[in-house]
């Protein structure tokens, strides 16, 4: 640990340097200040009005200065040694801290040419910030050399280290908000440097900017002692660089003297490391930056302390149009910053300041890297028709689904070891993944046991990174994407649940991207495998089933989300193909590990996933295309267990009703249900009409809850005939058959549906329709003295 206050003497900068760097700060903090305030006479050439303030004061003040300062410091290394670097603002609206830089280092202006460099540029730069129909508070995607928003707080350093995995010449400069710091999220992710090789991979430098304060209460590791604070990192793995004070003048020189240190750590690590081909994992540097929060604001305001407080949180004063002391306050603050000696009179950053930022791409802001999308190569993908699943008829062989896509993707792996990989919490094996291992290990640089020789899996080198935290593996591979990389997450489908806002945040990133910030090129999809399904959690009990991760996703916008549920092997190849090509969406695949029957020839599953939706003649007996006559029942199903549930049935049915003429369809792409005028995928009422017809009844079964089919069926023709089968929270320890019967997703509950339905299936219906009822009877007794379903429901099979 190296503790550094402003009470020590050195001095890494010249006079002179100092001088122009304090100059390029109060730069800065004075355009901070602007862009919460004003909406005109942006270099104050006239006396402040109240005119010339927003009515609506937005905006967060109190980490901006803290932001601004770490960047420019890091700006002086890049220069100095020539770094390859971006930065990733944590604390939660520190846009001002980040924008100001980015402003004054000439990219705003070249991505944006009407925020130009002079006086009409910095207006409309002023007035655009927190403002309707301008931009956001946070480092939204419209900010040039931003991959974190910030707006949900925890993930700063998850996405610090996604960034430099693969990225060997990077450092990632993460600051890291205290209040921040207190997330679970954020807690976890301290340890991404147990999966950090400093061979391959690039560096991440965190700064905890401790100003002491959240919204409105102190901040835990503010209020800890500094040996315990110290510790904690050094538990973590860090070497802890305490950098504390507020005077400005020694504050850069300390600063400048300990990041300068950091910088060169890293590169000795990496030299070290590189040069031996010997990787290890370094006590890497982390400085804790202690500053006041609101840091060179108002010390007072109205008889209350705002500087170093919480009270300088967001706006330090309001209240501008109703007290002309505020006004007066607030220009003697900007004043303060002296901006005449900071721009010339047309408004720009006089030379001698300008010469201080990076040029070009050396510029965090204008780095390629955090437009990752410009350094983007499509993945040398395996023909996937060449790993299909041979059968002599339909549903008579059963695959482990995901198995076959374990092996796909090993050879995605071996054709892509620089930029691909695969996430997932400690379940690669356990979803059947696990071929992977034969060209790749699991990442790992903590300590290693004898016994890891033994099936662990464990390697410096390796490119599956599990760790049991969805937070941090989804941050990893948020910012592995937006870097220009490719990747795939898999998880249990209940658990996927941890991350639903994190998803959440990341849909409307790609969405604002796509429809806002045509400058932003194209990213590789976020592609998420759900296995471990709800109806094959029969064994891990009630906790373990829940399909409601599919309901949150469809609450995202049409262009960035799409969800397949391929049936069976051939189908899940097709369409993980498909995803791994695709850009700027997130692709939820949900698709069982266990043993399935398998259905679709590879040539059939390709038409069958293209179409998205479509009928399976062979389960069917309609004479669809044969004749004019219209089905009497719609058999619908989408996922793996309840297109086998429904298959069991139809064949009851045709069975037991010859006469039942029945149309069997199936649904990969869920988005095919919505209407076309909602999402893209979407099918028109008249297609709608022609599958399902606009008046025979439909048994639909589905994976997930059953009210979401309704949800995008609204407004069908037919919506009042669709009757849809799902999980119902009904669930314990089961036995597969029993979990359906409970759920009423069973063959014989649709069986009992469809009799219920059709009205011209006589008496005889009614014998059947008891029949059935006496079989969910005899299998849960079975079940409950087995322990099992029984033989002819276990080995069933589908047979014309």
């Amino acid at each position: 640990m190296v503790s550094i206050s402003s009470t020590d003497s050195k001095t890494a900068l010249t006079i002179e340097e100092a001088r122009k760097i304090d100059a390029y700060w109060r730069a800065c903090n004075y355009l901070a200040v602007g862009m919460i305030y004003l909406r005109d006479n942006p270099l104050l050439k006239e006396p402040l009005q109240a005119k010339h303030i927003k009515q609506r004061l937005l905006g967060h003040w109190g980490s901006s200065p803290a932001l601004s300062f770490t960047y420019i410091h890091l700006n002086r290394l890049i220069k100095k040694y020539d770094l390859n670097s971006i930065f990733i603002a944590g604390p939660g609206h520190g846009a001002p801290g980040v924008l100001g830089p980015v402003y004054l280092e000439g990219t705003y202006s070249e991505v944006y040419p009407d925020k130009s460099e002079d006086e009409a540029g910095m207006q409309k730069f002023f007035k655009q910030f927190s403002f309707p129909g301008y931009i956001g508070s946070h480092c939204t995607p419209e900010t040039p050399g931003s991959i974190h928003e910030g707006g949900e707080l925890g993930y700063s350093v998850s996405h610090a280290f996604g960034a430099a995995y693969d990225n060997p010449d990077l450092i990632v400069a993460c600051v890291v908000g205290d209040g921040e710091a207190e997330t679970g999220p954020l807690a976890t992710a301290w340890h991404s440097n147990k999966f950090l090789n400093p061979i391959r991979d690039g560096a991440v430098l965190p700064i905890l900017n401790l100003n002491g304060y959240k919204i409105a209460n102190p901040t835990i590791l503010a209020r800890i002692s500094s040996e315990e604070l110290e510790s904690l990192f050094e538990g973590y793995g860090y070497t802890p660089y305490v950098v504390e004070g507020s005077d400005p003048e020694t504050m850069h020189q300390i600063m400048a003297g300990v990041m300068e240190e950091c910088v060169v750590k890293i590169r000795e690590y990496q030299q070290e490391a590189r040069s031996q081909n010997k990787a290890f994992r370094p006590k890497w540097p982390m400085i804790i930056l202690r500053t006041p929060k609101g840091w060179t604001g108002p010390t007072e305001v109205d008889g209350h302390k705002v500087e170093g407080f919480w009270r300088s949180h967001q706006v330090p004063m309001g209240g501008m149009h109703s007290n002309p002391e505020h006004v007066k306050l607030l220009e003697q603050w900007m004043k303060g910053y002296k901006p005449e000696e900071l721009f010339d009179e047309h408004g720009k950053l006089i030379s001698e300041l300008k010469e201080l930022a990076p040029v070009g791409i050396k510029r965090m802001s204008a780095n390629p890297v955090a437009n990752g999308g410009l350094l983007r190569k499509d993945l040398k993908l395996p023909d996937f028709k060449e790993y299909e699943i041979k059968m002599e008829a339909p549903g008579t062989l059963e695959v482990e689904n995901t198995r076959v896509l374990g092996k796909f993707l090993r050879d995605v792996m071996k054709h892509n070891m620089t930029n691909f990989r695969v996430f997932g919490p400690d379940e690669t094996a356990s979803n059947r993944l696990q071929d992977i291992y034969e060209v790749t290990k699991k990442a790992w640089m903590a300590d290693y046991l004898p016994e890891d020789e033994d099936g662990s899996q464990l390697s410096p080198d390796g490119r599956v990174m599990e760790m049991l935290s969805e937070h941090t593996l989804e941050g990893w591979l948020e910012t592995y994407l937006l870097t220009g990389r490719h990747g795939f997450i898999h998880s249990y489908e209940a658990f996927i649940h941890v991350i639903d806002s994190m998803f959440n945040q990341h849909a409307k990133w790609l969405e604002i991207c796509k429809k806002h910030v045509p400058w932003r090129a194209p990213v590789s999809s976020l592609n998420l495998l759900l296995s471990s399904l709800v109806w094959r959690q029969d064994h891990n009990g009630f906790s373990h089933q829940d399909p409601g991760f599919i309901d949150v996703v469809t609450n995202k916008s049409a262009d960035v989300t799409r969800i397949y549920f391929p049936p069976d092997a051939n189908c899940l190849l097709s369409v993980a193909d498909h995803c791994l090509k695709s850009k700027d969406y997130i692709n939820v695949i949900i698709a069982d590990k266990q043993n399935h029957l398998q259905y679709l020839t590879m040539d059939e599953a390709v038409k069958h996933c293209t179409k998205g939706i479509g009928i399976w003649d062979w389960a069917s007996n309609d004479d669809c295309g044969k004749a004019a006559d219209e089905p009497d029942v719609i058999m619908a199903c989408c996922g793996d267990i309840p297109t086998m549930e429904s298959l069991a049935a139809t064949a009851i049915l045709r069975e037991e009703f010859p006469e039942l003429k029945v149309r069997f369809i199936n649904v990969v792409d869920l988005y095919r249900l919505q209407s076309d005028r909602e999402h893209p995928h979407g099918l028109s009422n008249k297609e709608f009409d022609i599958l399902f017809t606009p008046d025979k009844p439909i048994i639909f079964n589905f994976h997930g809850y059953p009210w979401l089919i309704h949800k995008l069926a609204y407004r069908r023709t037919n919506q009042e005939r669709i009757h849809v089968r799902g999980y119902k929270e009904q669930g314990n320890i089961n036995t597969p058959l029993e979990l359906a019967m409970l759920n009423q997703i069973d063959r014989f509950n649709l069986v009992i549906d469809v009799i219920d339905r059709v009205e011209k299936l006589g008496s005889r219906a009614v014998y059947v329709r008891e029949r059935m009822r006496n079989d969910i009877i005899d299998n849960l007794a079975y079940a409950h003295e087995q322990g099992m379903d029984k033989p002819e429901i276990t080995n069933w099979k589908w047979s014309e």
